[in-house]
Parts: C-alpha cells; sequence; structure tokens
C-alpha cells in the first residue's frame, strides 16, 4: 500500500507543480488553491509511504515521479521544448524509480 500512496503522491508533486506555475506567483486564486492542495497531499503521502519505505528511496521516486510528469506536461501542454535527448533524460530519471523499486 505504501508504493501506492508513494505513486499518488508523486503524480500530486506534478498537480502543485503546475498549479503554482499557473498560480502566477499567487496572484490567482483557483490555481493557488489547488497548489496548497495538492502540496499538502502529495506532502501527506509522502510522509504516510515513508513509514515503510527508506527515506532515500521513498523521497528519489517521488521526486521523479513529479520531475518526469511536470517535464512531460510542459512538453505537451505548454509548448516546452521536445527533442531526443530531453526524452532520453526523462526514460533515464524513470529507469532510476522503477530501478528502485526493483531494489528495495
Amino acid at each position: 500500500m505504501a508504493w501506492v500512496v508513494l505513486i499518488v503522491a508523486g503524480v500530486l508533486e506534478t498537480v502543485w507543480a503546475v498549479a503554482l506555475e499557473a498560480s502566477k506567483g499567487f496572484s490567482r486564486l483557483v490555481p493557488s488553491l489547488v497548489f496548497v492542495v495538492g502540496l499538502a497531499l502529495s506532502m501527506g503521502g509522502l510522509a504516510y509511504a515513508m513509514r515503510s519505505i527508506p527515506l532515500g528511496t521513498g523521497y528519489a521516486v517521488w521526486v521523479g515521479i513529479g520531475a518526469v510528469g511536470t517535464a512531460l506536461y510542459g512538453m505537451v501542454a505548454l509548448g516546452d521544448a521536445v527533442s531526443a535527448a530531453r526524452i532520453t533524460c526523462l526514460v533515464l530519471i524513470l529507469a532510476g524509480v522503477v530501478g528502485l523499486k526493483v531494489l528495495h
């Protein structure tokens, strides 16, 4: 169960990161509220998961999921640059996250 919660918390990291950008420095109410709720749920999920998953593994997986999700969102929805090198780097991050899970 801790791994499922950790994965959801990682996805919520993407949610709060996207909402933070959309809030335009907390000048827009709805994205600011999404940021606060997403951040609280993401951190809460990380804290719960780390009861049974080691700190280094849990944090790295959480950050990896959030980073890959946020980068993909930027490429798909915001027009961030897409290149073979960037995709390769994201795949390497994902491979590291999977490796940490497998080696746990």
